[in-house]
């Protein structure tokens, strides 16, 4: 217990005194996780938008594809990446393994299908309620998706703050495709693994604290807006 005091007093100073070793992984993190979201999004969110007011065949299908790749293990995200990046892989000439960039793509692989989920569901719901409308009001539907998603800009922003959680959050497939190099590709979740192997609690509590700080502030900003959208409906 007195070992865990001292930990949690040493992990509070690194924090106040925003350590440089601690704030080049936060740094790191934070450009990661953003990059790959900025991907995952200009994919999911057009994708989920036609999956969830287009009908068209097959339709169902990719749906349900969308759905289970919501539980596909990190781990093997990571590997099929490493198998890509990697020197005997179809992509491995770009040299891209160990580097910040097969990290982005690995969580980007990872959020993707959240973003697309959720913007399906979202879509979806608009279209029922707001479809006769626009259809009324001679819009196709191809022509009502940039409306339908615009409507629902409050709940796509929840899709896209638990696209942010999950991509902060991963240590498996980026470790794979990272390598946890230090002043090269540790991030916060790797490098927290890593500083508890080695015995050094207090920087791995100061990293730990972070990322449920971030938590917090994620969920917090998804309740207020989903609290918003309620009181103008």
């Amino acid at each position: 217990m007195r070992d865990f005091a001292e930990a949690f007093a040493t992990a509070l100073r690194l924090l106040a005194e925003r350590d440089p070793a601690l704030v080049e992984i936060v740094a790191l993190s934070l450009r990661v996780s953003l990059a790959a979201l900025a991907c995952a999004c200009a994919a999911g969110i057009p994708l989920g938008a036609v999956l969830g007011a287009v009908r068209f065949p097959g339709r169902g299908a990719l749906r349900v594809l969308v759905n289970a790749l919501l539980g596909l293990p990190p781990v093997v995200v990571g590997l099929l990446v490493y198998l890509l990046l990697s020197r005997s892989g179809p992509l491995g000439g770009l040299g891209l393994l160990f580097t910040p960039a097969a990290m982005v793509i690995a969580q980007a692989l990872l959020v993707a299908p959240i973003v697309t989920a959720l913007a399906a569901s979202t879509v979806e719901a608009l279209a029922e309620e707001y479809g006769d409308q626009l259809r009324s009001l001679g819009a196709g539907r191809w022509r009502m998706l940039p409306t339908l998603v615009l409507e629902g800009r409050a709940q796509l922003f929840i899709a896209v703050l638990a696209g942010l959680g999950r991509a902060l959050g991963e240590v498996g497939a980026v470790i794979l495709v990272g390598g946890n190099i230090a002043h090269a590709t540790r991030v916060m979740t790797t490098a927290i693994a890593l500083e508890t192997s080695r015995g050094d609690l207090a920087l791995a509590l100061a990293l730990g604290m972070l990322l449920i700080g971030v938590s917090v502030l994620l969920n917090g900003g998804a309740y207020a807006l989903r609290q918003a959208s309620l009181r103008h409906v």
